[in-house]
C-alpha cells in the first residue's frame, strides 16, 4: 500500500474494516443485523481510528470504541450524516 502524499501515514483502504481491530469487527458484524453500516473512519493525529456507523434511515450515527463498545452519543461534529446512495442500497440489501 502506498503512503499518503500529505504525510507519512498509510492511506485509508477501500475496505474500511481493514483498519478495525478484532473487537470492533465483531461488534460491527453483530449490529449490521439491525441496519447499521460502517460509513467512514476518522484518523485523528496520534490517536486510534474512530469508526463511524450510520443507521439504515441515515439519520443517526454511532462510533465503535477501541474495545468494541458502542458510543451512541459521540462528541463528534459531522456536517452531513446522509450516506452515499451506494451505501443506502447496501444497507437495504439491494
Amino acid at each position: 500500500m502506498d503512503r499518503e502524499k500529505r504525510n507519512d501515514t498509510k492511506p485509508v483502504p477501500e475496505n474500511l474494516e481493514e483498519v478495525l481491530n478484532e473487537a470492533q469487527v465483531r461488534t460491527l458484524r453483530s449490529i449490521r443485523y439491525f441496519g447499521w453500516e460502517l460509513h467512514f473512519v476518522r484518523r485523528p493525529l496520534f490517536q486510534e481510528v474512530i469508526p463511524v456507523l450510520i443507521n439504515r434511515d441515515g439519520d443517526k450515527f454511532i462510533i465503535l470504541m477501541e474495545n468494541g463498545a458502542i458510543n451512541e452519543m459521540p462528541d463528534l461534529d459531522i456536517r452531513d450524516c446522509t450516506p452515499a446512495p451506494e451505501l443506502m442500497k447496501k444497507i437495504a440489501g439491494e
